[in-house]
């Protein structure tokens, strides 16, 4: 699969919000592949997971996040489903399911349960789109996800201590 004829269907050349999207999901794609490559007894498909990373945030093309050059319609919120939706409709259900689920630790549903969709979901938690040039410690990352609820804070230190 080629990632990048994907993007290129959604997102225009030059585009302030390709940039970012690139940027974004490049830096969780390497994260990913660093996890997968240091932790050699995880049944990982490393094509799929450098695929999936570079596909999880397709969905904010339609969304409303004008401070990240997002100038869709829907709630931010929804960009993992919105994603989801646009990979299948290309035939990609693997991909797919990774985009539904790297949202927070999980949205009620959408639950990452594959290795490779909680290590997609994982390494995301350190990047945000806002601050592209910031990697978050655990630390940092554990602190922005308490807003959420300490459930997905417990998940996201379970995830460090076994992905890094």
């Amino acid at each position: 699969m080629d990632y990048l004829s994907i993007i290129n269907k959604y997102y225009p050349e030059n585009d302030a919000l390709r940039q970012l999207l690139l940027k974004h999901s490049r830096q969780v794609a390497d994260r990913c592949l660093q996890i997968a490559k240091k932790h050699k007894e995880l049944p990982v498909d490393v094509q799929f997971l450098e695929e999936a990373a570079m596909l999880h945030d397709i969905g904010i093309c339609r969304c409303d996040a004008p401070s990240i050059h997002c100038h869709g319609t829907e709630p931010y919120i929804r960009h993992g489903v919105i994603g989801g939706e646009m990979l299948r409709q290309e035939g990609f259900e693997r991909h797919a399911r990774v985009c539904e689920r790297h949202t927070g630790t999980g949205l009620p549903g959408y639950e990452p349960e594959t290795l490779e969709e909680q290590i997609v979901c994982y390494a995301d938690k350190f990047y945000s789109k806002s601050a592209p040039d910031h990697v978050r410690s655990v630390l940092e990352t554990a602190q922005s996800l308490e807003k959420f609820g300490h459930e997905g804070v417990k998940k996201f230190l379970s995830w460090s201590e076994r992905f890094d």
